[in-house]
């Protein structure tokens, strides 16, 4: 804990993403997956709500295939080689993250997943992001790009193309 915070005054900000597979109108798998908090998105969330810097209006979901385990320090300048991310989908750029207002703390997209047409066969995936760059692979030109969140599975997931692949993240803070 930073010895400039309070004990009694801490807030904690953390989230999950909720992948669903679906080959054929079936449900092949779910796996719900605890997510890490990057220190840039932590810094985001200050500087945007305290100290009024600039918000990123939009969010995208990204997709890896690398045996990668995301760390705080990883940020949208290297999660796409860090963590090999896939392009392995039908969608010209990475899938938009639409969230419903906030209530009782938490932010979510559970109404307009972002969904992911693959188009390869024997996708072989480990895990998913947030982050406000859109194209896919891509590596934050200009440095203003935020990386949110990221998360890896348990063990890697398979997919074929004609597959969709559906995420879910959900954000929340919490006073304790």
């Amino acid at each position: 804990m930073n010895e400039q915070l309070t004990p009694n005054a801490v807030a904690k900000v953390g989230g999950y993403f909720t992948f669903e597979a679906i080959r054929d109108g079936k449900t092949l798998w779910v796996e719900k997956s605890d997510n890490i908090v990057c220190n840039e998105g932590l810094d985001y969330l200050l500087n945007v709500a305290v100290d009024g810097a600039t918000q990123k209006l939009s969010w995208y979901v990204g997709l890896f295939s690398g045996n990668y385990t995301p760390i705080a320090g990883v940020t949208a300048a290297t999660i796409s080689s860090a963590s090999t991310e896939t392009t392995a989908y039908d969608e010209a750029t990475r899938v938009a993250y639409v969230p419903v207002t906030s209530s009782a703390q938490l932010l979510t997209n559970t109404a307009s997943k972002a969904t992911f047409s693959i188009n390869a066969n024997s996708t072989a995936l480990y895990g998913g992001f947030l982050v406000t760059e859109s194209l896919k692979g891509g590596v934050n030109v200009g440095g203003t790009d935020k990386l949110m969140a990221a998360s890896r599975f348990g063990t890697a997931k398979t997919l074929d193309a004609g597959d969709q692949l559906l995420v879910t993240y959900t954000l929340g803070a919490t006073s304790t």
